[in-house]
């Protein structure tokens, strides 16, 4: 076992500070990426032995689940209304959101942008939903299967899984060559990327529902087959090149997607290599000292982008953790996830007035999904106060 230790690195002037841990310190010992092993144990036995309120809440979870096994299956060969420009109905293909008409212009091309409001438009096409109930679908099973042991949660989430992964009628190409086209500008954008992150549950479920006859290890291995095929596109297609190039919470995503499918896949080499070469290094451009994320405050929903970006980090830290590297506690030249954490607390206590742009709604669920996941982390932040204003998420939510 690796004992814990603290590398100090001075690279021409710039302080980088880089904790390395054992993987066995991190909590999940059975193959979990984003879940913690020790809580969804934990949460079992106690509905286990009857907890009225864990019990109570693991019941509102598998009447969801009840509802997906009706549900399905998803695909993007289904529902089609446009095929993109390949003329292959399984490549992916959505619209920008906040690409709109231009008036002045015949047929409205090419489209003009308006930062964080969304075209109705984007709805016509439903490849982007017919992934997310996919990943939502599969997740929620995942957890039934892994609460109650009943087969038909399993069968069920197999079934959704060949249908979008394997299953040669009805899988989806493993690219996103047209994600978030802009109508008279492109055919798709690297941008579009960030709209497959919600494909990091799939690994998780997998591991939820390895006891079952159902989960079969032709199903395991047909599925990070995609990932594969998909992590290698993300790699070397011009779109992924470009989205890696990002320097905002796009390039955030991209990283976070890539270390998840490499471990799913099984090269943690590629995984530990992104974390160490070209995720750190984003800490210069995205944070400042005093831990202000610039380019999401820049934005229209200022307060949203720079949650769900900080959320992007401390699910980095937690993939991390697998590989050896305490993101948690880097720093570079002053900058980290715990500064970020600490400048934003006094508006999420709401000890301030947000003072940047926001055209929607506050909302605090990725607030306080970040503070849940940092939870123990940092000994002088006081997480209490946050959680008695905001319950924590359930880890199925």
């Amino acid at each position: 076992m690796l004992k814990k230790l603290t590398l100090i690195q001075c690279f021409t002037g710039i302080l980088l500070v880089t904790s390395i841990k054992s993987f066995s310190q991190t909590g999940n010992t059975n193959g979990f990426l984003l879940q913690d092993e020790r809580q969804l144990s934990a949460l079992k036995k106690q509905y286990g032995v009857g907890d009225a309120v864990v019990t109570n809440e693991i019941n509102t979870l598998l009447a969801d689940a009840d509802k997906e096994l009706t549900s399905g299956p998803y695909s993007v060969t289904l529902h089609k209304t446009r095929v993109a420009p390949s003329g292959n109905p399984h490549d992916y293909m959505s619209q920008a959101p906040y690409w709109w008409a231009d008036p002045t212009k015949p047929g409205g091309k090419p489209y003009i942008r308006k930062d964080g409001e969304r075209n109705p438009e984007i709805r016509l096409l439903h490849d982007d939903q017919q992934l997310n109930e996919l990943c939502m679908g599969v997740k929620k099973l995942g957890f039934a299967y892994y609460f109650t042991g009943k087969e038909q949660y399993a069968q069920k989430a197999a079934s959704l899984m060949r249908a979008w992964f394997i299953d040669t009628a009805t899988k989806m190409a493993p690219n996103l060559n047209y994600a978030q086209y802009v109508p008279g500008i492109n055919d798709g954008r690297g941008i579009g990327i960030i709209e497959s992150r919600a494909l990091a549950v799939i690994p998780d479920a997998l591991v939820m529902m390895q006891d079952s006859k159902d989960i079969t290890a032709g199903l395991k291995t047909g599925v990070k087959k995609w990932f594969a095929e998909y992590l290698q596109w993300l790699q070397t297609s011009k779109n992924g090149n470009d989205e890696k190039g990002s320097q905002n919470n796009h390039g955030t995503f991209y990283d976070f997607q890539v270390i998840d499918f490499a471990i799913f896949t099984g090269d943690e080499k590629l995984a530990r290599n992104v974390i160490q070469q070209r995720t750190i290094a984003r800490m210069d451009t995205q944070f400042t000292k005093d831990g202000k994320q610039p380019l999401e405050l820049e934005r229209t929903k200022s307060w949203g982008y720079s949650n769900m970006n900080l959320l992007g980090w401390c699910k980095l830290a937690v993939l991390a953790d697998h590989l050896g590297v305490d993101l948690w506690h880097t720093e570079k030249d002053g900058r980290g996830i715990k500064k970020c954490m600490e400048w934003l607390l006094p508006y999420l206590l709401k000890q301030k007035e947000w003072p940047y742009k926001q055209i929607e709604p506050m909302s605090y669920g990725e607030s306080v999904s970040s503070f849940s996941l940092a939870d123990g982390k940092y000994s002088d932040i006081d997480f209490q106060k946050v959680f008695k204003l905001y319950p924590q998420p359930k880890p199925w939510m």
